[in-house]
């Protein structure tokens, strides 16, 4: 895919630079988004190690027999494990945030051929009904007793690492650098460690089946540390149609998500994407991503951004009485 498209943005000039290199960072964001809805950032500061050891941690769970990772399993939007066949993204595809139409490739295929492990925020509000809903308990497996610490600190990196987004996407707005970070003041997110496994593991794909079938996220931006490989991630432009991603090993993939886009007015394109099956060509290859996603504080009035800076108007939304929708709509039981 052409770096036109998705360009490699490093973060060091907008976290220490001078004014000028500010906004030369923040036009090459908004160019990026406008087109694909991703960009791929460097010089995050975080450390490599700290992601190694959360994958070693997680595989070593993933690959326990099935009756001992049941006892945690969970539904989509749950805090536990998602097994085979619990998540199928592509029921929820609709091309693109406004619904305009269906993937082109067909109709929604098979549940995905992904396990994972879902953490959520914790932190309760004091407000027992949002609580209740949004900030409950996580569920650290016992099996795997040292992954609770290098994941907390993990989420912990990335919240501050997408306040630093949200602040530096309102600048490409023309917006005050709060615009978005008012509303995460006690956000939601999520936190998803994917296992991809090989044909060894899920047997030979169902035609139409994907890792991750095509899709959207929902919240505003998500921040993903992957893993190169021949059923890796695909991007879908206008221009191009589905792409290989690019890659870089020091960089995440940051792409926006459905709240985003409507909050813009389309202005920025909520990203388009999906991970292929496992390759014949390649059939033991394993692969595990690390995805982040970012939302706001719950009963966020989210309202499409006027002309000239949108370019769509939707109707305001309740940005949780979205996002559940959204949630229940990829739950493949």
């Amino acid at each position: 895919m052409g770096q036109s498209r998705i360009p490699v943005i490093d973060l060091r000039p907008w976290l220490s630079g001078d004014a000028e290199a500010r906004e030369r960072t923040a036009r090459q964001v908004d160019a990026a988004l406008q087109t694909a809805g991703f960009l791929l950032i460097t010089g995050h500061g975080v450390e490599p190690a700290l992601r190694t050891r959360i994958r070693e941690t997680a595989r070593a769970f993933f690959r326990l027999p099935e009756a001992v990772k049941r006892p945690y399993a969970v539904r989509v939007g749950g805090r536990g494990w998602l097994g085979p066949g619990a998540e199928a993204n592509a029921y929820a595809d609709t091309g693109s945030v406004s619904g305009s139409g269906p993937d082109p490739d067909g109709a929604p295929g098979p549940p995905d051929l992904k396990e994972s492990l879902s953490f959520a925020a914790d932190e309760p509000t004091g407000d027992p009904e949002v609580d209740a809903e949004w900030f409950l308990p996580n569920a650290w497996p016992a099996e795997a007793p040292e992954l609770r610490r290098p994941v907390e600190t993990y989420v912990a990196r990335m919240r501050t690492l997408s306040d630093t987004m949200l602040e530096l996407l309102a600048r490409a707005l023309g917006g005050p650098p709060d615009f978005f970070t008012r509303h995460t003041r006690h956000p939601t997110w999520g936190f998803n460690i994917n296992w991809y496994p090989g044909r060894d593991v899920v047997g030979e794909p169902e035609p139409g089946q994907f890792r991750i079938g095509a899709h959207t996220d929902f919240g505003t931006v998500t921040i993903l540390d992957r893993q190169n490989g021949k059923g890796g991630l695909q991007v879908f432009t206008d221009e191009g149609g589905w792409e290989d991603a690019p890659y870089d090993p020091a960089a995440f993939t940051v792409n926006i998500g459905d709240l985003m886009a409507r909050w813009t007015g389309d202005r920025w394109r909520s990203g388009r994407h999906r991970v292929l099956p496992p390759p014949a060509a390649a059939p033991a290859e394993e692969l595990m991503s690390l995805v982040y996603f970012y939302e706001c504080d719950p009963r966020t009035r989210v309202e499409s951004l006027p002309a000239p800076v949108g370019r769509i108007a939707y109707e305001p939304v309740d940005s949780h009485t979205y996002l559940r929708a959204r949630l229940d709509a990829i739950s493949a039981d």
